[in-house]
């Protein structure tokens, strides 16, 4: 993300626009319950312009019409498993002060600026689990540390095997830049930091990101679809939505089930084969 120049004004998407919809609602709703106004809530009657985007998987066929046109068939794009292992491996060698943040984004789902706010008190690895309670935010470009975006924010995340040997290493590394660093190291309490120990700005891990998509030569995604990829990988993989949505931070599995069902392959082709199978069987039966 790049800051805004002094006097411009950056468009706001319909996601965010959804957002600011909902907040004012609420609010003018909590003041007519506490009867500080009289009349309706006006902003129930606003109509906003725009629905958000519906991620889009890079199948191979649209990464070759990528590489022949340069052209992103979606602004939400999500990579497969092959792609997520590619990009991994190269980030391990070429940016391994990040890799294990990303490694953790990609595999259990978590926002950018609860990667960059989790505490180590909250990283439990003889148990496999971590626990989302922090998030670094960017007010402008002031990074702040507040709670997470809603109350099914706050949750447990369970790792599996991959990720714990990941961020064992990663803690053992971190330990090697404290000893180098000595007195001058400071005390976070965050898990994931820069070599120097200071928290990651999430604007700074985002830049990196795209930098080493683009050296990597990989189709582009932005951070935050390796989110979107966590969720249409489990779904696909067979773990149930209510069990997606809440490592997610969802507070309801309807926004799950809008945002990522329509990507997941597996459960369409297992409606189609169910089609073909009963079609099938009336055919053969009359026959």
């Amino acid at each position: 993300m790049q800051r805004v120049p002094a006097g411009c004004v950056r468009p706001t998407g319909p996601n965010t626009r959804q957002r600011i919809r909902a907040c004012l609602r609420k609010a003018i709703n909590d003041a007519l319950a506490d009867e500080l106004i009289v009349g309706t809530n006006p902003a129930a009657l606003v109509k906003v312009p725009g629905e958000a985007a519906r991620p889009m998987i890079w199948e191979d066929e649209r990464v070759q019409q990528w590489k022949a046109t340069g052209k992103v068939p979606g602004p939400v794009m999500v990579w497969i498993d092959d792609q997520i292992t590619a990009f991994l491996d190269y980030a391990a060698i070429h940016a391994p002060d990040l890799f294990p943040m990303w490694h953790y984004m990609a595999y259990r789902g978590p926002r950018r600026g609860e990667a960059c706010g989790l505490r180590d008190s909250e990283v439990r690895l003889h148990r496999r689990e971590t626990t989302i309670n922090n998030q670094i935010a960017t007010h402008g470009y002031t990074p702040v540390q507040k709670a997470p975006k809603s109350q099914a924010g706050n949750r447990d995340v369970a790792l599996d095997a991959d990720t714990v040997k990941v961020l064992t290493a990663y803690r053992a590394l971190r330990a090697k830049w404290r000893l180098a660093a000595g007195d001058a190291w400071p005390n976070t309490g965050l898990f994931f930091v820069r070599p120097d120990g200071h928290p990651w700005h999430p604007n700074a891990v985002t830049q990196r990101f795209r930098r080493l998509v683009r050296k990597a030569g990989l189709p582009p995604i932005r951070l935050h679809d390796l989110r979107h990829s966590a969720a249409t990988l489990a779904l696909d993989a067979g773990v149930d939505i209510k069990v997606v949505s809440e490592q997610l931070g969802h507070s309801t599995t309807t926004l799950t089930r809008d945002t990522y069902q329509s990507v997941s392959k597996q459960l369409h082709r297992e409606a189609a084969d169910a089609v073909a199978n009963k079609i099938k069987k009336r055919r053969f039966t009359a026959a």
